[in-house]
């Protein structure tokens, strides 16, 4: 698991490392370059016909890119820099960088040509960017994305916002990016992210704050471990019992992608509450699940003493019939603190009945993509999505719910601020029936802790599932290709993540 910064966030723990730590800021500005170099070296394919072009503006970052220049110049390597903008706004460590560049006679060119170099390392902005790239500037990062170089960017992409991952204007687009610390928000949101091409995070000596925390975090491979074994001694219940409740006339197909998602995520039962239409359907198509057709107190409330999570929604409809399902058992979970995943029509449910809130709690998981989120919460669509992880957190906050906003990079949040972004995932997964997959990739995982010794918070549980999830959309495009992918797929591939 690691920490996500904005850039606020990293000017304090940059500060707090200068000021309190007693770590210079031209240590750190040499330990970012060393990182950097490191990096680009093991990435050279024939050293003796390398050119490399360091283009520096007069901010720090143009100092990490004067030193880049300096070391690679020290080792041997044909480099020269570029510096864009005035000297004499340069800060005082890039000015100091430059009276070293010159000591050492690291050549600098003042006519760009981009074209003449194998390799271009973008130094000009880092984080510190509060305005649109226009003028001179617009024009040399042009001239950049426009050569076959090899593109390195310091920290984060020229003209990339280091908070939304925003264009601002025009961004320098990177076959690597090697950041210092921590990830920046705006390297895990699109477009940013996509400008970063290769992103490395490089430890340079700045950690977090004694005694603070950092709200954002993203999982990462290791984070599986995380995963509990299987008791050896267990059977079906002790694995977990999801009821489903899904399914309308004609869409029997989420209540089974869900229904299986479940299954494949280790959950040990799955029952699927649904109409009488889809019994022969979900009973052919999926064997493994029970499947019930009553609705009735006695039976609904049989049904929800068996099970140990609940999925309401996939499939669902919004006639009156599935209201009356989606909201006797909502509010018999809201009773006794059940967890629920509320999913598809039960967001749209929810989004138009106000008394629903009341049913809504720090026990349910609400899984709304951009589109249910503006129903939910009343904001439209472009403002969601310029601010994706507030949004997210206010309705986390509001709702006292885990909420999981999906889009390419999906934000999880709960009430106390804690935030997760996921990384995993694919643009193959932009298919029909793969939010119904995660509702029950949601279940399975929490089914899995049900009998773990180590537990984990709602959030970090909710997180956990959509990063599976996604890495089995990854497995699956690396198999069948993103353009033909389906949700079966990314259910086929379960097993292979959790194995």
């Amino acid at each position: 698991m690691r920490e996500v910064v904005t850039a606020d966030e990293m000017k304090a723990l940059d500060h707090n490392t200068i000021q309190k730590a007693g770590l210079p800021s031209l240590v750190l500005m040499e330990r970012a370059a060393l990182k950097t170099v490191e990096e680009i070296m093991q990435r050279l394919k024939d050293r003796g016909k390398e050119k490399i072009l360091v283009v520096c503006g007069t901010g720090n970052n143009g100092g990490d890119g004067l030193a880049i220049a300096r070391l690679l110049h020290l080792q041997g390597i044909r480099t020269w820099y570029y510096v864009a903008g005035k000297e004499e706004r340069m800060t005082a460590e890039t000015a100091g960088q430059l009276r070293t560049a010159e000591y050492y006679q690291v050549p600098r060119v003042h006519n760009l040509k981009s074209d003449e170099y194998t390799t271009i390392v973008d130094a000009i902005f880092g984080v510190g960017l509060s305005r649109p790239v226009e003028g001179k500037y617009a024009e040399l990062i042009s001239a950049m994305n426009q050569t076959s170089a090899y593109k390195v960017a310091v920290d984060i992409p020229s003209g990339i916002d280091s908070d939304t991952g925003f264009e601002k204007g025009i961004a320098f687009q990177a076959d690597l990016t090697v950041t210092f610390a921590f990830r920046k928000r705006g390297l895990c949101f699109y477009p940013g992210r996509m400008y970063g091409g290769e992103i490395i995070v490089a430890d340079i000596g700045i950690y977090p704050i004694p005694g603070e925390k950092i709200c954002m975090h993203h999982l990462e491979q290791r984070d599986l471990e995380m995963l509990p074994e299987r008791v050896p001694y267990g059977n079906k219940g002790t694995f977990g019992k999801v009821l489903l409740v899904a399914g309308s006339e004609g869409m029997c197909g989420a209540a089974y992608l869900s229904a299986a998602a479940a299954l494949k995520s280790a959950a040990g039962m799955v029952k699927i509450q649904t109409v009488e239409a889809n019994r022969i359907p979900l009973q052919t198509l999926l064997p493994e699940a029970m499947v019930t057709c009553d609705f009735d107190e006695k039976k609904n409330q049989e049904m929800f003493d068996w099970c140990d999570v609940a999925v309401i929604g996939p499939g669902l409809g919004t006639s009156a019939q599935s209201r009356e399902r989606a909201q006797w058992f909502l509010s018999e979970a809201a009773r006794c603190k059940k967890t629920v995943i509320l999913d598809a029509d039960g967001l749209n449910l929810l989004s138009v009945h106000e008394s629903w809130k009341r049913f809504i709690g720090e026990h349910v998981i609400l899984t709304p993509h951009i589109g249910e989120m503006s129903r939910l919460c009343g904001k439209g669509i472009s403002e969601i999505q310029d601010c994706l992880a507030q949004t997210a957190a206010d309705y986390a906050k509001e709702s006292g719910a885990v909420c999981i906003l999906k889009d390419a990079c999906t934000v999880v949040a709960d009430a106390s601020g804690e935030m997760y972004l996921n990384l995993s995932g694919n643009a193959g997964m932009a298919t029909a029936g793969s939010g119904d997959v995660l509702s029950g990739v949601l279940a399975g995982i929490q089914c899995m802790y049900l009998a773990a010794e180590k537990k984990l918070s709602p959030v970090m549980l909710a997180a956990l599932g959509v990063y599976v999830h996604g890495l089995a959309g990854d497995q699956a495009a690396g198999k069948v290709g993103q353009r033909g992918m389906t949700a079966g797929d990314i259910i086929r591939f379960l097993p292979e993540i959790l194995r």
